[in-house]
């Protein structure tokens, strides 16, 4: 079962989604939601070219089954948002993280009281890159709703939200996800010239932005100190300069130090290759969408997050109380990307600070293993209950299930399902 089209939270506000009930038991498995970065990329790039049930071919013209789909186990939503964000649309013009979940809770509460047979279910967001924005401070707003919806007691309280469904949280899934510049940044010259692969840069052209990096990091803590949109501007602005201008120079792709960048700024010919075939006529029907002009990535979007800051505010500082709260946090990156590389993205891991942050740094990192395949897959690193699970995912960009279709599916599947890598 499918079910697709919009939902408008308000007359100027509507939102595009494709649903997809699991393939195994959908009154049982899991719900999960995804969500694709950019800021103003489409998650109907995720549902095409990575984990849905379709994919488009690389030529644009027609879709095939896929047997790796994340749906094989649980029910899964993706959602075009923020608005112009894909098929959504409005007169809404959010330019900041913060607005944009509130919007994408708006819609969570008219999705599950319209199809209220999925809300019992329990819930996980999943997502990759600039999600990395999105989904702490989302899941922060979805615990925070339901404290205020399950206390009855609370005559205050209840008035105090409009809301009436318990999204029941469990966990949140992070691929390759810029979360905290400041840690994050750091690693970008050892990615350059110390990955798995082969050095893209020169040891000087590396020392540079090594030597680069203390005045970034000013700039970022004014930022996170602040948060003010000109100074969160300004530290995107010459942060991205020193650290990512270098590489892009080279003709590699940002995505993936293995591979040139070819198709355009975004490096995935494929993602081209979607956005046509989502532009055809009769798929612009099946999918009752009003938007005839699909883009996989808006820039207009992406420019107005730029210009006010957005890229560098600290939206990661939620995820102590989310993990001490219960909710399983999962970071998993593929270690071939440049731009949110599996170094700084575990960095930022061990820098978490909440009750179990010693424990995780003292964990060993062991090899993980594709129960599809038999193979080792990657890396993992969590604490003993699981509460918090870094996997650096082997031979993989960016993107990992486009990559690592096989794997991606195993570790989700055992994400949700609570067994995950080992148990002591």
């Amino acid at each position: 079962k499918k079910i697709n089209g919009y939902l408008n939270t308000s007359s100027t506000k509507h939102f595009f989604f494709w649903f997809f009930e699991s393939r195994g038991n959908p009154q049982k498995d899991p719900f999960l939601l995804w969500l694709n970065g950019g800021p103003g990329c489409s998650s109907m790039t995720g549902l095409f070219m990575e984990l849905g049930p379709c994919l488009v071919d690389r030529q644009g013209k027609s879709v095939s089954f896929n047997r790796n789909s994340w749906n094989k186990h649980a029910n899964i939503l993706f959602l075009d948002q923020p608005i112009s964000s894909g098929y959504s649309y409005g007169q809404s013009r959010v330019s900041d993280s913060g607005t944009a979940i509130e919007e994408v809770y708006e819609f969570l509460q008219l999705f599950f009281t319209q199809f209220n047979e999925y809300a019992p279910l329990d819930f996980h967001i999943a997502g990759e890159s600039y999600a990395g924005h999105y989904i702490p401070p989302l899941a922060t707003l979805i615990t925070r709703e339901n404290r205020k919806i399950n206390d009855f007691s609370n005559l205050f309280h209840r008035k105090m939200t409009p809301h009436s469904v318990v999204l029941k949280l469990k966990s949140i899934a992070i691929g390759n996800g810029m979360v905290d510049p400041l840690t994050q940044y750091k690693s970008f010259s050892q990615m350059a010239c110390k990955n798995s692969y082969a050095p893209v840069l020169t040891q000087t052209a590396c020392r540079k932005m090594d030597e680069a990096y203390p005045h970034c990091a000013q700039l970022i803590k004014r930022c996170y100190a602040e948060k003010d949109s000109y100074y969160c501007e300004e530290a995107t602005t010459k942060c991205n300069e020193a650290m990512l201008v270098p590489f892009m120079n080279t003709g590699k792709s940002v995505y993936d130090v293995r591979k040139e960048c070819k198709g355009g700024p975004l490096c995935y010919e494929h993602m081209y290759a979607v956005e046509q075939y989502l532009r055809k006529p009769e798929v612009i029907r099946a999918s009752h969408s009003q938007i005839t002009t699909f883009k996989t990535c808006n820039s207009a979007v992406n420019h107005r997050f730029v210009v006010n800051g957005d890229w560098m505010k600290p939206y990661h500082a939620s995820v102590p109380r989310l993990l001490d709260e219960g909710i399983r946090v999962l970071l998993y990156a593929g270690d071939a990307d440049y731009i949110c590389n599996w170094i700084g993205y575990k960095d930022w891991a061990k820098s978490i600070a909440w009750s179990q942050q010693n424990e995780f740094n003292r964990a060993f990192d062991i090899p993980w293993i594709s129960k599809s395949t038999g193979r080792i897959a990657g890396e993992i690193r969590q604490t003993r209950n699981g509460r918090l699970t870094f996997l650096k995912m082997y031979k993989a960009g960016h993107m990992v299930p486009y990559d690592q279709p096989e794997h991606s599916l195993d570790m989700i599947h055992a994400w949700t399902q609570g067994i995950l890598g080992h148990r002591l």
